[in-house]
Formats: C-alpha cells, structure tokens, sequence
C-alpha cells in the first residue's frame, strides 16, 4: 500500500474542486489547463505529509508524483523536502532528493508546486554549492515552470543575507513574456529589497521604466508610498 497515495485520496472532498480549479487556472488556454483536483487544501496536505512522509519510499513518491491530481503531485514534493531536511548528516540521501526533484521538473507545473518546494530543497542544496543549474533554468528552461524554480530557488539565499544571485537571475528574466515570471521576479526583488533597500535601488534604477508594471509594482511593494508613486510614474 502507498500510505501517501491512501491518506490524500482519504481527504478529497469533492465540494473544493471547482473552486480550487478556478484558483488554479485550469481552464481551457490558461497555464493550469487540463489539471485536475480532489479538493484538499495545503494545510490538509501538510498534515498528510507529517503523518506519512517517514513511511513513504522513493518508489511511491514515483507514483505520486506521477498522479493527474494536483494535490497528490503537490503532496510528494512536501514528502521529498522533509526528507531532504532531515537528512542533513546524509549527503548522499540529500543529493537523491534533488535528483528525483530534477527528475521530475515536467511535474512541477503549477506556480505553488514549485513554490512550496524549489527553495527549502534546491536552493538549500545549492547553498554551499555551484548555483549555475539556476541560471540554466531561468535561461533555458524547458517551461516557465522551470524558470520560475530557477528565481524562486534564490529565496534561500535571499534569507541568507545573500542577494546576488537574486538580482542576477532576476535581470535575466527581466523582460520575460508570462505574467507570473513578473510576479516571481517582482516578490524575490521585494525580499531582496528587505534585506537591502539600497541594493534593490542600485538596481532597479538603470531598469524600472521598462520592467513589466506587475514587476515593478511588487518590486517596490514596501517601499515608502512617496517612493513608491515616483517609481510607478517614471519619476525616481
């Protein structure tokens, strides 16, 4: 038996469906379309996971992450980052983790997919380590998916005081074409920017004119409101 797979079919509740796929865009021509959904919501997955993920083996995460449902799929990444994070005196146990991660990126394709699991498992594990795969992922990765999990990996850095990757990845997926790059690039700058607000200026100075409004407007989301306002009328 797959515990994971038992316990989340357990808690679909076919009343949050069609809610959850509206929320999720998986309409016909959205960038959710054709997902499908038991109506579980994150906290109810998250209790799932903490019941189940010691007993849940890499074979079944693969059938997991494998589901045509968004929360089965969801619930194996949280599975793999509490594995991951209580293997730290396990490299090797660590580096199978991101490898299934990066095995199974096509699975990864919604926008909470990859936020909830890129940065406390990739970023983590690049910490101390070459963090070119990002900067791959955001040039060529194979969907937006994949670039999204190049910029939001750097939250990890980002938390370690560390901002350079942030505003490096972020420059090159500046003028990217889908609406939810510009967020993911707009809120690591504003986290940035928390850390160090004169970074953040250095920054977007030489390019806030021509960044996407949705960007810059999450960008900037904390700065002072007179700030703020001269930013979004061209004025800094």
């Amino acid at each position: 038996m797959n515990p994971l797979l038992h316990e989340m079919y357990g808690q679909a509740d076919p009343a949050q469906v069609a809610g959850l796929s509206r929320f999720f865009k998986c309409g016909p021509g959205q960038y959710g379309e054709g997902d499908k959904f038991l109506g579980i919501k994150v906290p109810v997955t998250r209790e799932v996971v903490k019941r189940t993920w010691k007993d849940t083996t890499f074979e079944k995460l693969e059938e997991c992450i494998a589901s045509e449902f968004h929360e089965v799929r969801l619930a194996a990444l949280l599975v793999l980052v509490e594995k991951f994070a209580h293997a730290r005196k396990d490299p090797a146990l660590q580096e199978k983790c991101v490898g299934f991660y990066l095995a199974h990126t096509d699975r990864i394709n919604n926008w909470d997919l990859v936020d909830l699991s890129c940065y406390p498992l990739l970023g983590r594990w690049l910490l101390d380590r070459d963090r070119n795969l990002l900067y791959e992922l955001a040039r060529h990765g194979k969907t937006l998916w994949e670039q999204r999990i190049g910029m939001v990996s750097t939250m990890t850095f980002i938390r370690e005081g560390q901002l350079q990757d942030t505003f490096a990845i972020a420059d090159i997926l500046l003028h990217h074409p889908h609406d939810l790059i510009h967020k993911a690039v707009g809120w690591l700058l504003r986290e940035a920017g928390k850390r160090d607000e004169a970074a953040l200026e250095a920054f977007l100075l030489p390019r806030y004119r021509t960044m996407p409004q949705t960007m810059l407007r999450y960008a900037i989301e904390k700065f002072p409101e007179e700030k703020r306002q001269a930013y979004l009328q061209g004025h800094a």
